[in-house]
């Protein structure tokens, strides 16, 4: 049964009353994909191993939810709803001549569905297992934080190109690329042996860090929680893994601090408005990861620290800027990022003079936005209103986040 059809077990999982409004169907669609597309993704591909088809065929359940709800009523159970859906659609897949005719993968029995036994009202959270699998050795290593990205965390390309500075249509090829090599090679979406893990931990710590970069803007509420849930769960799974700890007191410290709206620098923060219960349990995660026996800090260890020293703001009233200057310093030796480096810049221009944070700016920062903020930033301060104007405007176009862009044209008006 395609998604376009209708039949009993659609009807099954969770019943609704009444026709909806076009509106409360778009609302509650657009709920699910933000709270649960990647547990969806999870689940439809734990059963078959073939990424891309378990993404097409949760785009049709949702596209056939925009369809029926307005009519039918939503589900009690939107979610259970829309893996149904999304699992005929991959039966039809799986059993249409075109699959047929492929040799079969040896030892299996092709007449053997692959999508038996799913549990329909219960969505297991499997983001773990299918980070760990796009975390894979036979993946493109360029290819697999990104594909964690979009497809476990529910991301889209533009939005995983901005975070890497990269256009986007490079970034849609390398994914595209990433997901036939999975279906190709058959990869079992499966949590691997703990002797395979350290190999695959980096890019599984990265891809939640990402998750957290991307949703800078956003509160716990946001998948911005959910890049903290993780984290922690993470962490506790491997329970004496130091970097996972340092991510999630990273996480949770950042997360400490959140408040969408208006966009304020953090300097400038109102240091009552933080979170302290996230702050104390950021604090205890920093601590466990920095007792595990490891001598030299990692990145996420340096970049925590680095949050919890502005968060030492509220008991202080004061920034060490002295000690985030060591800690910056530190991060761009142990991983020389684009961005620690242009972290580094900043500070400096804060600790030296504006001049000496423009001579530590990094090259290449063309399409990364963070770079022409802070050039920007350093220009104003050295009184070179017109080129800091020019970079203003090249900082707003690199721009997605509204509060952000508000906040920088209302700079480049100062400066002009």
């Amino acid at each position: 049964m395609s998604a376009g059809g209708t039949g009993a077990g659609e009807a099954s999982v969770g019943g609704a009353s009444g026709a909806a409004s076009v509106t409360e169907a778009r609302t509650a669609a657009e709920h699910a994909a933000r709270t649960s597309y990647g547990r969806l993704v999870a689940v439809l591909a734990a059963g078959t191993g073939d990424l891309a088809l378990a993404e097409d065929a949760l785009a049709e359940a949702f596209t056939a939810a925009l369809e029926r709800w307005p009519r039918t009523g939503v589900p009690t159970n939107p979610e259970g709803w829309l893996i149904t859906v999304a699992r005929n659609r991959q039966r039809d897949v799986w059993k249409s001549s075109a699959v047929r005719t492929n040799v079969p993968l040896e030892g299996t029995d092709a007449a053997i569905d692959p999508l038996d036994g799913l549990d329909l009202l219960r969505i297991p959270d499997r983001r773990l297992e299918l980070l760990f699998t796009c975390a894979h050795p036979a993946i493109d290593p360029a290819a697999r934080t990104p594909l964690m990205l979009q497809a476990v965390l529910g991301f889209d390309a533009a939005q995983i190109a901005a975070a890497y500075a990269v256009p986007a249509p490079t970034m849609a090829q390398r994914l595209v690329r990433a997901k036939r090599r999975i279906a190709r090679a058959r990869i079992p979406f499966v949590i691997p042996d703990r002797r395979a893990m350290p190999e695959r931990l980096p890019a599984v710590l990265e891809a939640v860090y990402g998750c957290a970069a991307i949703t800078w803007r956003d509160d716990a509420s946001s998948l911005a929680g959910e890049a903290k849930h993780l984290a922690v769960t993470l962490a506790s799974l491997l329970e004496r893994e130091p970097e996972a700890w340092a991510l999630a007191a990273l996480v949770t410290l950042s997360l400490a601090r959140r408040r969408p709206g208006t966009y304020v620098p953090l300097e400038e923060q109102d240091t009552a408005a933080w979170d302290a219960q996230l702050i104390d349990e950021g604090e205890t995660y920093l601590r466990r990861a920095a007792t595990s026996g490891r001598r030299t800090p990692g990145r996420f260890e340096l970049e925590a620290a680095i949050h919890a020293v502005h968060l030492d703001r509220r008991r202080t009233g004061i920034t060490d800027w002295g000690a985030v200057r060591q800690l910056y310093t530190a991060l761009v030796a142990v991983a020389p990022s684009l961005g620690s480096q242009v972290a580094l810049a900043a500070v400096i221009g804060r600790t030296d003079d504006a001049d000496a944070g423009l001579a530590a700016l990094p090259p290449g920062g063309d399409r990364f936005q963070p770079w022409w903020a802070t050039r920007a930033d350093l220009l104003a301060r050295a009184g070179r209103g017109a080129e800091a104007s020019v970079a203003y405007e090249r900082a707003i176009e690199l721009t997605d986040d509204a509060a952000l862009r508000e906040y920088l044209e209302g700079r480049r008006g100062r400066v002009q």
